[in-house]
């Protein structure tokens, strides 16, 4: 699976971004999509993910509430709401493809990532 992560850029603390994620190949074959964040200097963070067939998802604690991932068959792509951004949100997202019905929460466990988009909450 490839995988095209858009959508980020720079906003305001409190303000919102919707980031995209288009997946070409057999993305039905994915258990999970996940989003990933990456500080400086850090390893990758889980942020959610979205079981592709279900659509049951997972959040961490830091986003729950704020972000919402969701998921497009049609369009065979993942998406990630972020409202209420803060300035700690600031980082490289990444979306990925997991297909072994892994811990959707470990980076590690995913097959198949798309490249980083900066997103940069301003104060």
């Amino acid at each position: 699976v490839q995988l095209q992560a858009s959508g980020g850029g720079l906003v305001q603390a409190g303000g919102s971004l919707r980031l995209s994620c288009a997946a070409s190949g057999q993305i039905l074959s994915s258990y999970h999509m996940g989003w990933f964040r990456q500080f400086p200097g850090k390893e990758r963070e889980f942020v959610a993910a979205i079981r592709w067939r279900s659509g049951k998802t997972n959040y961490a604690d830091s986003v729950k509430g704020r972000f919402t991932v969701s998921r497009d068959n049609a369009e065979n792509s993942v998406y990630l709401r972020m409202n209420s951004l803060k300035v700690e949100d600031t980082a490289v997202y990444y979306c990925a493809a997991e297909r072994d019905d892994s811990n959707p929460r470990i980076a590690n466990e995913y097959d198949d990532w798309g490249q980083g988009t900066q997103v940069t909450v301003s104060s």
